[in-house]
């Protein structure tokens, strides 16, 4: 009886804790698309519909200019920003539940600032945040852990540094006791992870230079942020650069297989189901000087040169994807810069539906509750219901521009405009 009791104990026990790790998956959304990186949200009862008179919880003004998404961690958001010239760089804490600025933290500051394109920001790479800490980034202008009970800087780094031409654009996540980091620029390509808790390096490695021989100079960086993906009970960290896709051990850097395939200026990260690896290149030109890109399916089980043996299908795309598809139950939706959302099977690259739309969307989408939610830069969310087939739900209207991927949870969607931080709520 005695013995029956103690595995009766140990089973709720796990039960329990299954049931908190879920519930904390789905309370918090903590890097670029959010926990997962996989643009899902964890929450069923999202808002279909709202405009500046309804639906609205909050608005806060967010000072300077940043398109980072928000991450939450608890009762508390945050973004980054920066002053319109770049030479400072903040962190922004804002209260959940009420949307009051609970810490405005100067960062970084500068005599000079770094060249940027026009519709990037000093400020777009995405924080990682975990109980207790975040982690803001600015590429190569600075890294920082923060302790968010305090608003203490914990450790920086300035020394981390590739030549972004137009500007930083990779996001921070956290593996384990790492941050991990990406620099492609147009000098130096590389990955780093930092021990989370000291800002110390624990591992770098650096693309080869060979691929990046034949793009040209401006081509050869990219904005990528990696993401984990299981493959037979191993983790591998999947990063693709404007001329490569690689997977590395995520805890030593080790390089296990890799994907030659010539492009230029990498912008959409990779992304994965059911065993199944998917990754946009970024622009290439054929023989009658079409620009195009590529969408791939990788088998993500191989050693070495994997080109030959484990690409399952690729197809055309519109040139240069700024933005992350999701994929969910075998559909992949995007946005392209032909201003075209698209459904794509995810067993061949068979196109299902597109529709096309009035402006542009450079942020990703995210699914919740059923449905695709897509933001543009003239404010506008365009909510589409998952599936086979074209369904338009509804069409909504921010005042301002959206660049920043929004996070959605606890019912709610944290969205950024280039001004404010709305919590949008049923």
């Amino acid at each position: 009886m005695q013995n029956y009791l103690k595995i009766l104990v140990f089973i709720l026990l796990a039960v329990a804790y299954g049931c908190s790790n879920r519930s904390g998956k789905a309370e918090n959304w903590t890097h670029f698309r959010g926990s997962g990186l996989d643009g899902k949200a964890a929450t069923d009862n999202v808002p279909l519909e709202w405009n500046e008179e309804t639906g609205i919880a909050w608005k806060t003004p967010v000072h300077g200019r940043g398109w980072s998404s928000p991450v939450v961690y608890g009762d508390q958001i945050w973004v980054t920003t920066a002053s319109v010239d770049g030479k400072e760089l903040y962190a922004v804490c804002i209260d959940f539940n009420t949307g009051d600025i609970l810490h405005n933290i100067k960062v970084f500051s500068f005599d000079s600032a770094i060249r940027k394109h026009d519709i990037n920001s000093f400020a777009s790479p995405t924080p990682a945040i975990e109980d207790g800490f975040v982690y803001v980034h600015y590429g190569s202008m600075g890294t920082a852990c923060i302790n968010t009970a305090n608003g203490k800087i914990e450790w920086t780094r300035t020394d981390l540094e590739c030549n972004h031409v137009q500007g930083p654009g990779s996001s921070a996540f956290l593996y384990n006791d790492l941050l991990i980091l990406h620099y492609e620029g147009v000098d130096v390509r590389f990955i780093t992870g930092l021990d989370k808790q000291t800002g110390k390096t624990v591992w770098e490695t650096h693309r080869p230079d060979e691929p990046y021989e034949k793009i040209p100079w401006i081509g050869t960086k990219a904005y990528v942020t990696p993401f984990i993906v299981s493959v037979n009970g191993r983790d591998l960290m999947i990063s693709n650069g404007s001329a490569t896709i690689h997977a590395y051990d995520p805890l030593s850097g080790e390089e296990v297989w890799s994907i030659v395939r010539g492009a230029e200026s990498t912008v959409s990260m990779p992304f994965a189901e059911n065993g199944v690896v998917y990754f946009e290149t970024g622009f290439m030109v054929d023989e009658n000087r079409n620009r195009f890109s590529e969408l791939m399916a990788v088998n993500p089980d191989g050693t070495g040169d994997i080109a030959e043996t484990n690409v399952l299908w690729s197809i055309r795309v519109a040139p240069m994807p700024l933005s992350t598809p999701v994929i969910h139950n075998g559909l992949i939706y995007s946005v392209d810069s032909g201003r075209m959302i698209r459904c794509y099977d995810a067993s061949d690259g068979r196109e299902l539906w597109s529709h096309r739309v009035r402006n542009q969307y450079n942020s990703s989408p995210v699914l919740a509750g059923g449905h695709i939610y897509f933001n543009s830069t003239r404010g506008e969310t365009f909510v589409l219901k998952e599936g086979r087939e074209l369904d338009i739900v509804a069409e909504n209207q921010l005042d301002g521009e959206i660049w920043a991927t929004p996070a959605v949870l606890r019912n709610s969607i944290i969205m950024r405009t280039d001004s404010h931080l709305y919590r949008i709520v049923n």
